[in-house]
């Protein structure tokens, strides 16, 4: 007799997104060994649970809802508008602590605001409801990246693995090659398909990507002058980084083929790298199920589905390790060869 494999519960998808910022706290308090805990939970002590296997890789049963899991996004995306200007003043105010603890604060912290602020941003610009939406976006313009709430639903959804999206990275494309093209890509492509939509004489949405960034620069100006500006933007940058590594390692080398009919052979599983690693996955609001989020891009988070290795290319790694070894191009090529051949060769689908 099998034993059906458990959904990740919500008390998990809390414990794993929130306990850092207990860690965090206590390093802005203490700093010393709690900065150096922040940085290890988001490294070292997430990788190693992720090798503990099977645990909570099922889906739940179609249909559940989850009236709860909205609530643990808005307190995410509150606890990432605290976290900026809190570790902004600890790197770069009179805080006191060590050049150790300030370093490790803001490593942890841009791990945090990339691996847990990003995808709950980007679970809530896939909202219906308007108020998450825009929390949503304050999320990625305080990042400075607002640019991404539209690139992401107007562009990425619709060219998904085919040259017209740039957030898909081709095979042999290294990381920072890519990185360059889907930052400046995804600006460009996101602006025109906004303002297509939108028409003439609306207000386009990037003047409120532009004005908050702006005010988030002078919020780190005002906490601790050019210095605390420019934590808050490396804090950003780290953060994109993530977002940007997640992007790469998601789609990579993943080709949707041309119809003979000229269109483009639908959005399937196999066009999408997933993970089965049960913690990251906690952490990271399910983002490693990508598959599913891509055919259900309005689906909340603790109900995607994991599609089988038969059906749909999974990473042996988690996730957050796959981008880490993406940061080495070569090694990144070697390692994932052998993983995207049997999918390269797959047919495509027929209308």
């Amino acid at each position: 007799m099998t034993t059906a494999l458990r959904p990740l519960p919500l008390w998990l998808f809390a414990l794993a997104t929130l306990a850092p910022l207990g860690l965090f706290a206590l390093g802005l308090w203490q700093g010393g060994m709690w900065a150096a805990a922040a940085l290890i939970y988001m490294t070292g002590f997430a990788a190693a649970l992720d090798q503990v296997k099977g645990l909570f890789i099922g889906d739940a049963d179609e249909g559940t809802e989850f009236p709860a899991a909205d609530a643990l996004l808005v307190a995410v995306a509150l606890a990432s508008l605290a976290l900026l200007p809190s570790i902004t003043w600890a790197v770069a105010g009179a805080s006191g602590l060590s050049l150790a603890a300030r370093v490790g604060l803001f490593l942890a912290a841009g791990l945090w605001l990339g691996q847990v602020a990003n995808p709950c941003a980007h679970e809530l610009i896939h909202r219906s409801d308007r108020h998450l939406y825009r929390l949503g976006v304050l999320v990625y313009a305080v990042l400075l990246f607002g640019h991404h709430a539209s690139a992401h639903r107007l562009v990425h959804h619709v060219h998904a693995a085919t040259p017209g999206d740039p957030n898909s990275a081709r095979s042999g494309e290294g990381f920072y090659a890519f990185a360059f093209r889907a930052w400046s890509g995804s600006f460009r492509q996101g602006y025109l398909a906004e303002a297509r939509r939108r028409g003439a004489g609306r207000l386009h949405p990037y003047v409120s990507y532009f004005a908050l960034a702006g005010a988030s620069l002078l919020a780190g100006f005002w906490i601790a002058g050019v210095p605390g500006m420019l934590v808050w933007a490396g804090l950003a940058a780290h953060a994109q980084m993530q977002l940007l590594l997640s992007d790469y390692v998601q789609h990579y080398g993943l080709n949707r083929q041309p119809l003979p009919n000229g269109r483009t052979e639908p959005m399937a599983e196999r066009h999408s790298w997933n993970a089965p690693h049960w913690f990251s996955a906690a952490v990271m609001l399910n983002a490693p199920r990508h598959s599913d989020h891509h055919a259900h891009p309005s689906r909340p988070y603790p109900a995607l589905r994991l599609p089988g290795p038969g059906d749909a290319p999974h990473l042996p790694w988690p996730l957050p390790m796959a981008c880490t070894i993406a940061l080495f191009p070569p090694l990144w090529k070697r390692a994932i060869r052998p993983h995207l051949l049997p999918w390269r060769s797959q047919p495509p689908e027929t209308l």
